[in-house]
């Protein structure tokens, strides 16, 4: 899911937990003829944090500030993941030893038997050094 060996960002979007909210930003970023290539969210109350990625950042950034939606863009750091049982739990305790708090993370792809998540983190490069070998090439700036 990296282009070109650049940083990829995400766009963390709060929203009302009520009908009709990820449509109506679904709706904003397709308006503008831009593809969300990955995304996830969850609510918490009355509350919810939607985490997109899209084939077009500048796009995005502008058509979600256009809207006046509440977003903030967060660098994501990609691993490949073997699909097996603790695969998740070793990566995370990697990231929570290292100080790395995990905003999000997005499913990118699989290929094989590995399994590629994109996370967005408070310290990419931390999270990045913490998972060494198994961060994917492109997940740097």
């Amino acid at each position: 899911m990296e282009l070109g060996g650049c940083a990829m960002n995400c766009f963390m979007v709060d929203v009302r937990n009520s009908p009709g909210e990820l449509a109506k930003l679904a709706e904003t970023i397709a308006q503008k003829g831009i593809n969300i290539t990955g995304f996830t969210g969850a609510a918490c109350g009355d509350q919810g944090s939607i985490c997109l990625i899209t084939n077009d950042e500048a796009g995005t950034r502008q058509a979600l500030v256009d809207a006046a939606f509440n977003v903030r863009e967060v660098e994501l750091v990609s691993v490949a993941l073997e699909d097996k049982p603790g695969a998740l739990a070793e990566t995370a305790r990697r990231l929570a030893n290292a100080g790395v708090n995990i905003e999000a993370a997005v499913p990118t792809g699989k290929s094989g038997t590995k399994i590629t998540l994109a996370f967005a983190t408070d310290r990419p490069a931390q999270a990045r050094a913490a998972l060494g070998e198994t961060a994917m090439a492109g997940s740097s700036g």
